[in-house]
């Protein structure tokens, strides 16, 4: 539910009702009040300002589809399609309700403005209408004409409500005078208009004031001159009519004042307009005049004079809570003949004990709620509201010995009784009557028990308006007035049965005494020093009551939780015995049942017996006639049995060679598709084969490639290493390096034969075993002929690693190769360094040389330090000689082991990579093996 404010272009969340609505209606007496009709069938009042709900009305059956409020915002009407009902805004009561036959529904139901007159409209077309107060019927509309009779859907009523207007399903529109009561004229709409879904009269200069507001009607009292008055008289005269500017004052002008009038012609005092304005003195005034407050206003007064805040939140919760266990078997206790009744109560009692603990321990407390929940059964809330103001403000100090009765406030009673009526008291003494006898009945069923309904309505008006020992002081002045009867009595059971029956008593004089007794009562014993004054429920959470001895409480509690777990412990031990009784009884009746029915039957077998002896006799006979016929038939069947056996046979016979014949068929078809798959097979194998040997060849031709190129390299490389070192020896040197030249190709020669010697044996190895294991796949191919397929798979997979770990070594090798490869670049970019060095130094003492020497020594000299440094200008030519023979000689060695050790590992190479080739081809053998 949203408020619009149109003016300020807000809007503002009222409540979530988690229901839709069906209709809606505002202005009530309270202007922040409205009400909506949700999908449940009930009636919600919420207030706009404090977004709190305020009454929750329920009643209906089916949808609310119209709510219409009273011109004073005091009465609501709903209607829904099989009832309406009045409600009085003030209390949120039903007042009455509209029943009608299930054949004729409602169509709407709705007051005219500014009158007390309500209009039914039905769906037969009947329109009546109603004395809002009396509810008495004013008049009935006279039908339509058949020539223009349409049903009524939809109506509308100007704002002086004299002309009603009406339509349907229909082109036609009926317009009536209500204070003509006749139908003065209808309106036909174009032909297009098939239905009239909505009417409504708008305000206009032109339609004479009748869609005007007229001024309000008003009481005028004028007050007549005092020359005419005696003294002591006053006379009114009191006229009606429309609302007129006053003349200028004179001296002995009329005075006039101008009041408001309400609808029921009844005059209503400014103050009783809002509840927060009513005075509680001038209601005790008032009350005092007339000994009670008017029927009509009665629950009004009350909820005004009790403050009640209307927490509809935290009553709520209270409900949510469910039904307290210790009113689940309240019916017991106290048989209600209303089954709705008797559910309110239960609530409202559930209710008061969930607030507090000691109200689910109180045993009167269902004595003290019953009439207020009889008074106030369609508003729960009020009643629990009542019912707890009534507990903390006239109920003060009754729980302080709890479970026993107030003895404190009972002392109270006894004292006031002493001082007014000492004789009385005696009497009471006498017999042995005490205050729990004569004081404490009437306060625990709030004099509920002997005193009528009117009575007792009478006597809270009283009660509520006055101090909380209001209540104290009655129960001394119902003694005191009955002072009579009670002193005829000597028996305590006519004094019970006294203070529990209504008696011939005038309530009137009791409440006079009370106020007699309120005046007269010493202040050292009046319950006004001992009370305290009145306290309302607090606004959004009610006060924790906790005026009792908490101790007890629980005590008492713990012992019933106990008392009612043994209870149950019992009640199902007892249920158990019973099922058991139940059981051995069944079992009783089903053994003489069988009994009975053995006998039968063995009854009914002698019987029987006797029966089929007889039988058996003429059973004998026939069956003598019988077997003479079976021997003769027994023979035919033999005979029949061996001619069908023999057919039999050689319906076999032929059926197995028939199958014979089959199974060699299937037999010769497997042998020749085995064939087949056996030959296509060796071609595949040998088509595999030649693969390999063609993979092998390519492979053994690429690897012969590859070291012819690399000994190539090789040998230009050390060629050219060697022509180097020649060409830098060549002077000293040159019979040594003939020498050594012819050695090295010598070795060189003999160590290629080797290594070509050594390769031929490995291939020779290699092709007779690979000659071996063709043979022996060749004997072991028919062997393994079924199994082909799978292991064809599975080399498959083996060569697929094979050459997976074969490609990974080939990468491994290349990256071994890169690495010697930059190795041996660094190595030939230091040699060309140390050769430049050499050159150099060789050059310098070259030209050192030719400047000192002379001759041809100075030649030898030369080409001898173009190999050595000069060590000293004095060192002799054979010392330069032996150095020179050393270092020549250490290179020597150095050069010869490096071409050894690349010539093996070349060496190595070759009989690694056979091998890899060697166990590829080797797989698809081993594993068929």
């Amino acid at each position: 539910m949203i408020v619009l404010l149109a003016s300020h272009s807000v809007f503002n969340l009222v409540q979530r009702t988690a229901q839709a609505c069906t209709a809606l209606a505002f202005n009530l007496r309270r202007k922040s009040e409205f009400l909506v009709a949700l999908a449940d069938y009930s009636i919600k009042c919420f207030d706009t300002v404090t977004k709190e709900l305020i009454s929750w009305m329920r009643g209906h059956e089916s949808s609310v589809f119209s709510i219409s409020v009273h011109a004073s915002g005091r009465y609501a009407i709903t209607t829904s399609s099989d009832t309406a009902q009045l409600w009085d805004l003030d209390t949120f009561q039903r007042k009455r309700k509209l029943n009608i036959l299930q054949s004729v529904g409602i169509q709407k139901v709705f007051f005219l403005p500014l009158s007390n007159t309500i209009l039914s409209c039905f769906k037969d077309n009947s329109i009546f209408a109603w004395e809002c107060d009396t509810l008495f019927c004013k008049y009935q509309l006279p039908p339509p004409p058949e020539s223009s009779s349409i049903l009524y859907k939809v109506f509308a009523v100007t704002r002086d409500g004299r002309i009603l207007a009406a339509g349907g399903k229909s082109n036609h529109l009926h317009l009536w005078c209500l204070e003509a009561k006749q139908l003065f004229r209808i309106i036909q709409m174009p032909t297009k208009v098939r239905a009239i879904r909505y009417l409504e009269f708008l305000p206009d200069s032109f339609d004479a004031g009748s869609n005007q507001p007229p001024p309000p009607l008003v009481k005028v009292i004028e007050d007549l001159p005092k020359s005419k008055l005696s003294s002591g008289d006053m006379k009114m005269k009191v006229t009606s009519g429309r609302v007129q500017r006053p003349a200028k004052s004179r001296e002995n002008q009329i005075q006039t004042r101008i009041l408001k009038q309400d609808l029921t012609g009844h005059f209503e005092n400014k103050e009783n307009e809002l509840s927060d304005g009513l005075n509680k003195k001038r209601l005790q005034i008032l009350l005092k005049g007339y000994g009670e407050y008017p029927t009509k206003y009665r629950m009004f007064i009350w909820r005004s004079l009790l403050q009640l805040p209307e927490n509809h939140t935290a009553f709520s919760s209270l409900i949510d809570k469910g039904i307290h266990v210790a009113f689940l078997n309240l019916q017991k206790k106290y048989p209600i003949k209303s089954t709705k009744l008797l559910r309110v109560l239960q609530r409202t009692l559930s209710a008061l004990a969930h607030w507090s603990a000691i109200f689910s321990d109180t045993p009167y407390l269902p004595l003290l709620a019953f009439p207020f929940v009889k008074l106030f059964q369609n508003n729960q809330l009020i009643c629990f509201e009542v019912v707890a103001t009534l507990i903390i403000n006239w109920c003060q100090h009754w729980f302080e010995y709890f479970p026993n009765p107030p003895i404190n406030i009972l002392s109270m009673i006894e004292n006031i009784l002493a001082f007014h009526d000492k004789e009385l008291l005696q009497h009471f003494r006498d017999h042995d009557i005490t205050s729990q006898v004569y004081a404490w009945p009437l306060l625990e069923t709030v004099f509920s028990e002997v005193l009528t309904r009117e009575e007792w309505l009478k006597l809270f008006d009283n009660v509520f308006s006055n101090h909380p020992s209001f209540l104290l002081l009655t129960v001394v002045a119902y003694n005191i007035c009955s002072r009579a009867p009670l002193l005829n009595c000597s028996l305590k059971d006519d004094f019970e049965y006294f203070f529990h029956h209504r008696n011939n008593l005038d309530i009137s004089v009791v409440i006079r005494e009370v106020y007699h007794l309120m005046d007269t009562t010493p202040a050292d014993i009046h319950p006004d020093n001992m009370l305290d004054v009145f306290v309302a429920l607090t606004k959004g959470q009610y006060p924790v009551f906790n005026q009792y001895p908490k101790f007890i409480v629980d005590y008492q509690t713990q012992e019933r939780e106990r008392i009612r777990n043994d209870e149950l412990d019992y009640l199902r031990e007892r249920q158990t015995v019973e099922n058991m009784q139940a059981e051995v009884d069944q079992q009783r009746v089903e053994d003489e049942a069988w009994y009975q029915k053995q006998e039968l039957l063995r009854k009914a077998e002698e019987t029987r017996r006797e029966m089929l002896l007889q039988e058996e006799e003429k059973m004998i006979q026939q069956r003598q006639r019988l077997a003479a016929v079976k021997r003769e038939l027994k023979v035919k069947e033999m005979h029949l049995q061996e001619a069908a056996r023999r057919r039999f046979l050689k319906l076999q016979q032929d059926q197995r060679e028939m199958e014979l014949r089959r199974l060699e068929d299937e037999i010769e078809r497997k042998v020749h598709m085995r064939d087949q798959e056996m030959a296509s097979a060796v071609k595949d194998l040998e088509m595999r084969h030649l693969e390999l040997e063609a993979q092998k060849r390519l492979y053994e031709k690429n690897l012969t490639r590859n070291q012819e190129t690399v000994a190539k390299e090789i040998r230009e490389d050390v060629d050219a290493y060697r022509r180097k070192v020649n060409l830098e020896e060549h002077t000293f040197h040159r019979l040594i390096e003939m020498d050594q030249t012819q050695n090295q190709k010598t070795q060189k020669l003999i160590e290629e034969n080797l290594a070509k010697a050594e390769q031929a044996c490995l291939n020779t190895d290699w092709q007779i075993q690979a000659l071996h294991k063709q043979r022996c796949d060749d004997l072991q191919r028919n062997e393994c002929y079924q199994e082909m397929a799978k292991l064809l798979q599975k080399n498959r997979r083996k060569e697929i690693e094979v050459l997976n770990a074969m490609m990974e070594k080939e990468a491994k090798k290349w990256e071994e190769a890169e690495e010697k490869d930059f190795r041996l670049k660094s190595e030939k970019k230091a040699s060309a360094l140390s050769d430049a060095s050499r050159q150099w130094f060789l050059e310098k003492e070259i030209n050192d040389a030719l400047e000192h020497t002379e001759g041809p020594r100075c030649q030898y000299e030369q080409v001898a330090s173009s190999c050595l440094p000069r060590t000293s200008p004095g060192s002799d030519v054979s010392e330069v000689d032996a150095s020179t023979w050393i270092s020549l000689n250490q290179r020597k060695i150095q050069w010869d082991t490096m071409e050894q050790d690349l010539l093996e590992r070349v060496r190595n190479l070759r009989q690694r990579l056979t091998a890899q080739a060697r166990n590829s081809c080797q797989t698809p053998h081993l594993l068929a093996t």
